[in-house]
């Protein structure tokens, strides 16, 4: 089973309902790009609507990390990365760009999911099928480098006096 490492969105457009007060992309819709693409990925994995509708399996988000580089706009164009750095038989950890079409990094964002059978709801290890599918993501994206902003922490650095 051969996937795309990383995985890259179709170009995307901004909607100009989500463009706020202050003339930029509003920040809860960088995660709506986000997720589109992650949506994606997740078919790829086997995880996509039928499985939620057919297996009652399905993805949660436990957490995400988003870190707003430069400004969108309604003329702009972008597409999303999706890049799966872990797993275990439970969880994904994975790693997001979103990318001015031109190539400029406009955000990124990682996230912890988490497999859970919806009759609970409760966190579940993935089927035989879907883990296969899964090793063989994180397989083709094992050759790709960390990223350089996966892992970080929010704080505030104090200057020494």
């Amino acid at each position: 089973m051969t996937m795309p490492a990383p995985i890259i969105s179709k170009p995307m457009a901004i909607e100009k309902d989500w463009i706020d007060y202050n003339g930029h992309l509003n920040m809860a819709y960088y995660n709506v790009l986000f997720d589109r693409c992650s949506d994606e990925a997740f078919e790829l994995m086997g995880m996509g609507p039928n499985y939620a509708q057919e297996r009652r399996l399905t993805i949660y988000t436990a957490e995400v990390h988003v870190c707003y580089v430069q400004e969108l706009h309604l003329d702009h164009k972008v597409k999303v990365s999706f890049q799966l750095i872990d797993h275990d038989e439970k969880r994904l950890r994975a790693y997001q760009e979103i990318r001015h079409v031109d190539g400029w990094l406009a955000a990124t964002s990682e996230q912890l999911a988490l497999h859970v059978d919806m009759a609970g709801p409760k966190v579940a290890p993935f089927p035989a099928d879907v883990m296969a599918r899964v090793e063989a993501m994180r397989a083709a994206h094992a050759a790709l480098p960390m990223p350089e902003r996966a892992g970080r922490s929010i704080g505030i650095k104090r200057k020494s006096a």
